[in-house]
């Protein structure tokens, strides 16, 4: 039987929660009143630590959320948040001696880690541009460009092409730098990759520049030719510098994310050659996320498999949230029922599982049946706004438009 939602019904159950929900629950609950910007960890039970470290990529995904709200509904208090978040991002984590942005500052705002990650300065290019549309300010947007040059000029690998992923504070050491949650020292990973894609994509939205169309244009083709795997359309994951893959672990919720942004890629491109080798790739890759992925018995979307048969069954607020839009992608992509009905399935298990209708958020995560585990935070450093409000933005879009095409930045 199909668990399929009428459109008007999915709009409305996605809206509420966007509003009344996510948005409302960040503006609630995470301000610092204390030491300015936003607070950096609250548990599963409520309690905060107001002396924990503050990371850039939760400020910057903030400010993309605030940004694109304020883009889609012109309210004040969603600029308000964004302008917060812009400010914050301005005076404690861009490093005003060597450029880019800190990945850690202590609850006080001073920086406390050495390295510079490209994964972080791709989510502050994704943000800044946000900002910039929102505010229509010119100085996120200079921001934006000081970035890309910067990836560009110490961690592009002009040999083997990609990105390396992390170096010293000043650019000027690579060897012994490497990403948190990368195993085995690995110098490249395809999550890197992807945000990077994600974050250029958007830069490439209002910087029609040369350089930068060919390096989207060389990103899309290392996803295709490096970090897709071409008989199985799962993503490899981590790599040496050559491209040579490190593990054999499958990211179910990576690879259903990397469909979409895969496709919106290629189409803000327009390369029509490249644009129709996408298409077949994301659609391959959306079909083999919903035979592998989705859960036949309780509903959601699976966390990942080790080792060809180590299922983590669980169920990630992320992922879910990803599910959605790739598989809403995959149903505009090719006009099979199938996607839309399975964007609706996940759907149903997020509203009946993962949100936390008592305290606000979605839990990180739960189990496979759906029980919820309170030992994951609801605020800190990875737990952010962002995969679950852009889903709603995207459900929004793709379902039912946007005022003035907002939401994830078409």
């Amino acid at each position: 039987m199909s668990t399929a939602l009428e459109k008007d019904v999915f709009l409305r159950e996605a809206e509420k929660e966007l509003k009344e929900g996510i948005l409302a629950f960040w503006m609630k609950n995470a301000v610092d009143t204390e030491n300015g910007g936003f607070l950096a960890r609250m548990d599963g039970e409520g309690v905060v630590d107001r002396l924990s470290i503050k990371g850039s990529i939760l400020n910057s995904r903030i400010l993309w959320t605030f940004s694109a709200a304020s883009r889609r509904y012109r309210e004040p208090e969603y600029m308000a948040m964004a302008n917060r978040a812009f400010a914050y991002m301005m005076e404690h984590f861009w490093d005003h001696e060597h450029g880019g942005l800190h990945f850690y500052v202590d609850c006080r705002g001073d920086a406390v880690e050495p390295r510079k990650q490209v994964y972080n300065l791709a989510f502050g290019i994704y943000a800044l541009v946000e900002y910039h549309r929102a505010s229509g300010r010119k100085e996120p947007y200079l921001r934006a460009l000081d970035l890309f040059r910067i990836i560009e000029a110490h961690m592009y690998d002009a040999e083997n092409k990609g990105y390396f992923e992390a170096c010293s504070a000043d650019y000027s050491e690579m060897e012994h730098f490497f990403a948190y949650e990368v195993p085995d020292r690995e110098k490249k990973s395809m999550n890197t990759h992807l945000h990077v894609l994600e974050a250029y994509t958007q830069l490439y939205g209002v910087w029609k520049n040369e350089r930068m169309a060919q390096r989207l244009r060389e990103l899309i083709e290392v996803t295709l030719d490096r970090i897709v795997d071409a008989r199985t359309h799962h993503f490899m994951l981590y790599f040496d510098e050559k491209w040579n893959s490190r593990t054999d672990e499958i990211s179910f919720g990576h690879d259903i994310e990397g469909s979409w942004l895969l496709l919106e890629a290629a189409e803000a491109l327009g390369d029509a050659a490249l644009l129709q080798r996408v298409r077949a790739e994301s659609e391959a890759m959306a079909a083999v996320a919903l035979a592998q992925g989705l859960d036949p018995e309780h509903g959601g979307f699976y966390d990942r498999l080790e080792n060809g048969d180590r299922l983590f069954a669980d169920k990630v607020w992320w992922i879910q949230a990803e599910a959605v839009v790739g598989f809403l992608n995959a149903y505009g992509m090719t006009g099979d029922g199938k996607y839309y009905d399975a964007a609706c399935s996940v759907w149903g298990f997020i509203q009946k599982h993962m949100i936390d209708r008592e305290c606000g958020e979605w839990f990180w995560q739960v189990a496979r049946d759906g029980t919820p585990d309170r030992s994951f935070p609801r605020i800190e450093p990875w737990k952010c706004p962002y995969h679950h409000s852009r889903a709603c933005f995207e459900i929004l879009r793709r379902l039912g438009g946007a005022p003035g095409e907002v939401g994830h930045g078409r």
